[in-house]
């Protein structure tokens, strides 16, 4: 269970990685709808998990390793919007978030009976 310390800083990241990664890192996917689905928050607010999905879902491996080999230079930026509001930027690490697809497997297994 997360604290409500973690709550609130894990929907500040979330806010403003969203907005970094448009503003500054646009090029980065180019031609896919990339969003932030859910930020995960160690206890000592010093970690944090980013889950991503992307659309067309296709490489969407490799893209996730694009943007984590970018990580520093991401966390940088977000560093510079976040630095009244947080001592330390948090380490951060993306996941690719599958839901999408999985429902889409699921729905289509489930129109073939």
């Amino acid at each position: 269970m997360q604290s409500t310390r973690q709550l609130k800083v894990a929907e500040l990241i979330k806010e403003e990685l969203a907005k970094v990664i448009q503003q500054k890192f646009n090029g980065l996917v180019s031609n896919r709808l990339l969003t932030i689905t859910q930020v995960g928050i160690s206890p000592d607010l010093s970690f944090a998990k980013i889950y991503v999905s992307i659309f067309p879902s296709t490489d969407a491996e490799k893209i996730i390793l694009e943007i984590n080999h970018n990580s520093t230079r991401i966390r940088f930026e977000l560093g510079k919007t976040i630095k009244n509001n947080l001592r330390i930027v948090p380490e951060i690490v993306f996941y690719l978030d599958d839901t999408l697809d999985v429902v889409e497997r699921i729905d289509k297994a489930l129109k073939q009976d």
